[in-house]
């Protein structure tokens, strides 16, 4: 069973996938701004509740199916063994629906006491952990007892996995939520998505409690008036948020207050649509949300930026997410200039399981290479044909002037190939940034920007400027240094842990 980590979903071709037997669906109080100042209501927060016990539930299924699988493959002489897992899988999934029906009335019943705003969202946050706590004891238990005591030869590696990566806590519920409220139904999300938004909260973690947590702390003040607009333009000037997008944020905001008075909740939830407003423009005329391969046609990613931006880093996680979401992948090792540079990525082409397209001598042309390489994908029909290219400067102008070769090639070569042009732009940067953007811009005709290295002292504010200024959407982020550290970009997802995490 696949996940397509692109698209956002399962593989609508994989059979026998179990789910709970339930209708339950993203709650609707999260698909509208109106809601979203509601998110706190005791009723919202039932549904949002009660959609993770349900993806809790499917996804512990899912793992038990595929340990099962995995077990009767090596071992189909013994019936006995999978018999008796079945029936205790049942079992279990009948305890654990009967656990939930039964704690579902005491639920309902939390005295509530008057708390400022500032607290308000992390005071409900720690009672549903708390009532999340209750079930996830009863839960796990006779998961992991009865499987170990039926089969405890048969199945010694699978039991381990399941019970350490699947957790029933706050960081589980939190995913959950920012899933919930994105339209998703319990059944399709994966226990991937709920490690990555976990470890993009992780990562943001310096920046929420920084900079951007100022922005809490003044619209949590009171009802928003010209004062807190004024201190915060200063803040997100300060974040690297840039002049332009700065202004057009401000200008939203006053616009906002001669219509209305704004008390803190919806302040903040207004700020956030602004954010996402600006985020998403670049897509408005998109055919689809998702940054994607196409089908049934060769697609060309030209990775490019400056010298220690994590180019080729960026290469072999984008080939690890091509290769577990099912798509054939190719890398073309076009950087013939740093050294070693075809060795570093033929390591990363190993991990992921993807082959390397390399010259075998030193300084050769790169576009050489990626012809090659264009070759090489059309005969094999390879759906996504990755090219790495040598950092440069941006005011070097030989340099630029050979990415702009390779992009000639590329076109030339493959007329019917969607080509895709992505800068690797380091977080960490700030606005020098911008100027980065803006010359490879015309060199390499960008497309998008994959974000990397927002796990350090990085602001996250430059994602705004840079989609504000340029009009180039975000593809990527990267949050850490690990393979399953960059995923795709979700403006919802990325406002949430940096405002709301």
């Amino acid at each position: 069973m696949t996940f397509d980590w692109f698209r956002r979903q399962y593989d609508q071709d994989a059979e026998g996938v179990p789910t709970a037997e339930t209708d339950l669906a993203a709650p609707e109080a999260a698909t509208s701004e109106a809601t979203l100042q509601d998110e706190a209501a005791p009723d919202v927060a039932e549904d949002y509740l009660s959609w993770a016990k349900v993806a809790y539930q499917n996804i512990q299924k899912r793992q038990q199916t595929e340990a099962i699988a995995d077990v009767e493959a090596p071992t189909p002489t013994t019936p006995e063994v999978d018999t008796a897992n079945e029936d205790t899988i049942d079992a279990v999934e009948l305890a654990s629906s009967a656990v939930i029906e039964r704690t579902a009335p005491e639920v309902a019943e939390t005295p509530t006491t008057p708390l400022p705003f500032w607290a308000q969202s992390e005071a409900d946050r720690q009672q549903r952990l708390e009532r999340l706590k209750e079930n996830a004891i009863v839960e796990p238990e006779p998961a992991i007892a009865p499987v170990t005591a039926a089969s405890t030869t048969a199945i010694p590696a699978t039991t381990p996995l399941d019970s350490t990566e699947l957790v029933l806590d706050e960081g589980f519920l939190w995913s959950s939520e920012i899933l919930a409220a994105q339209g998703r139904r319990p059944d399709q999300i994966s226990l991937e998505e709920i490690t990555w938004l976990n470890r993009l909260r992780q990562g943001l973690d310096k920046t929420r409690r920084g900079l951007i947590n100022q922005l809490r702390s003044i619209v949590g003040q009171g009802p928003l008036n010209d004062d807190a607009v004024d201190e915060i333009e200063s803040v997100l000037l300060q974040a690297d948020v840039g002049v332009a997008a700065t202004d057009a944020i401000i200008h939203a905001l006053q616009s906002k207050l001669r219509e209305e008075v704004l008390p803190p909740d919806a302040a903040l939830s207004y700020l956030k649509q602004i954010l996402r407003d600006i985020l998403d423009a670049p897509l408005e005329n998109a055919k689809s949300r998702f940054f994607a391969p196409e089908d049934e046609t060769l697609n060309i990613w030209l990775i490019t930026g400056v010298n220690g931006a994590g180019k080729t880093t960026t290469i072999g996680k984008l080939a690890h997410i091509a290769q577990k979401s099912g798509y054939n992948c190719l890398i073309a090792a076009a950087d013939t200039f740093r050294a070693a540079a075809v060795e570093q990525v033929k390591v990363w082409g190993s991990r992921s399981g993807v082959e390397v397209i390399a010259n075998p001598g030193q300084n050769t042309d790169p576009a050489a290479v990626v012809f090659d390489a264009i070759a090489a994908a059309q005969s094999r029909g390879t759906d996504l044909l990755l090219v790495d290219t040598a950092g440069r400067l941006q005011n070097k102008k030989n340099l630029m002037d050979e990415l702009s070769k390779i992009r000639r090639i590329i076109d030339k070569k493959s007329e019917n190939a969607v080509v895709e042009s992505l800068l690797v732009l380091d977080a960490t940067l700030g606005q020098n940034g911008l100027r980065q953007a803006e010359v490879f811009s015309e060199a390499a005709q960008l497309s998008g920007v994959i974000l990397t290295k927002l796990d350090g002292t990085a602001k996250g504010g430059i994602a705004l400027a840079i989609v504000q200024q340029l009009g180039l959407p975000i593809r990527f982020i990267g949050a850490g240094e690990g393979i399953e550290d960059l995923r795709p970009f979700s403006s919802y997802e990325f406002v949430e842990a940096l405002l709301n995490g």
